[in-house]
């Protein structure tokens, strides 16, 4: 029997990437260097890119905003402006935002941290007092409490220790330490650079990655993966916009009640919880932890009270601002909500939790489409199964 030479061309691919898989398996050492000396070279250039995206969502706001008639504008000049303008624009919000965590937010860190061994110290007698009144009649609960000894002096000498021991053992290794210092910084500077080079350049750029696509695929697999960058691009920065301008709202909520009912740390706690707030599902809860420690050293009664603030205002932003705010940029039932929050969260941390709900979107949106496309071709229809 002969073979086409269609067959044979694919034997003689599968055969190159059988050998090519073994030898990858067989010396996966050398591979896995060579993959990382490769990260480590591209790296400036694909944090560039998330940086670029990241400011690109404001960025196309504000010109949106700033020159509605961009994109159909004949002047020349509107053509020249509108774009470096709104980069300036968002490089100064930019930095008036690391301004204010820089000179707002650490010195009231700073002052909260100053004044809680003062807090604790206070406290400590009247938690003594009010459990002798509860387990009097106990006798190894009350030896266990008489035996509680705060020294706030004492803990700041182990954290300046450990912080000299810290800075010697840095200091052994200094080259090392500025060595990766100096290239942080490089690498940081090249990736804003780059970055800022995008967003300059995002219609040239774009034009040149379709040429590419078409130029290298089949003119149906290219429309394709432009459809599929098209929907993760929008899925991406409708749910970045939603979850930051979520997390303002319910951080100035949080500033407002807290501050009208007296509650200590109100600015603090405000301004805690919108960050935290911007990592979906468990970030509200986390702030409200760190705001019921705070609050319960300086009053037992108030932390209770903030609890109870909390779970009103989290109904309040879950039912009525987030549906509207987020809206359906993220398209994905809660429970894969939640699974994506949990796998991002192990693989990834943080930053995980913040990407893999809308790539879970993303992909939840093309599995979907697929299931439909093979429903249609099987003559089912979806109606069938309600």
């Amino acid at each position: 029997m002969e073979l086409s030479r269609d067959s044979i061309r694919e034997i003689k691919r599968l055969i190159v990437f059988t050998a090519i898989l073994f030898l990858c398996l067989w010396k996966h050492e050398i591979v896995f260097t060579l993959i990382g000396g490769v990260f480590h070279v591209i790296l400036p250039f694909v944090l560039g890119g998330a940086i670029a995206f990241v400011l690109g969502v404001p960025m196309n706001f504000i010109e949106k905003r700033l020159f509605p008639e961009y994109k159909r504008n004949s002047s020349r000049m509107i053509k020249k402006i509108a774009r470096p303008v709104s980069l300036i624009i968002i490089l100064f919000l930019l930095f008036a935002i690391i301004s204010v965590v820089l000179f707002v937010l650490i010195p009231q860190l700073g002052k909260t941290i100053a004044n809680l061994g003062d807090s604790v110290q206070e406290f400590l007698p009247k938690m003594q007092i009010w459990a002798e009144k509860i387990f009097h009649n106990n006798q190894e609960i009350m030896e266990m409490i008489n035996s509680i000894d705060f020294d706030w002096n004492k803990i700041m000498d182990m954290g300046i220790r450990f912080l000299k021991n810290g800075a010697a053992n840095m200091l052994g290794s200094t080259m090392t330490v500025v060595r990766g210092i100096i290239s942080s910084m490089a690498t940081f500077f090249i990736a804003f650079a780059f970055a800022c080079y995008i967003l300059l350049q995002k219609e040239r750029l774009k034009i040149q990655g379709k040429k590419i696509l078409f130029a290298f695929l089949p003119r149906g697999r290219a429309e394709a993966a432009l459809e599929v960058m098209s929907l993760t691009y929008h899925t991406f920065s409708g749910f970045l916009t939603g979850q930051c301008l979520e997390a303002i709202i319910l951080g100035s909520m949080f500033v407002v009640v807290l501050t009208v009912f007296h509650f200590p740390y109100a600015l603090l706690l405000g301004i805690v919880i919108a960050f935290t707030a911007l990592v979906p599902v468990f970030g509200a809860f986390v702030g409200c932890a760190i705001g019921v420690f705070l609050i319960f050293i300086v009053d037992p009664v108030k932390a209770i009270l903030f609890v109870a603030v909390f779970l009103v205002l989290q109904q309040i932003e879950g039912n009525f601002i987030y549906p509207h705010v987020v809206g359906n940029s993220v398209g994905l039932p809660s429970i894969w909500v939640l699974a994506a929050v949990s796998i991002g969260g192990s693989l990834m941390g943080i930053v995980g939790m913040l990407i893999f709900i809308p790539l879970a979107s993303v992909i939840y949106a093309l599995f979907r489409e697929v299931v439909y496309l093979m429903l249609r071709k099987r003559e089912v229809g979806p109606e069938e199964f309600e």
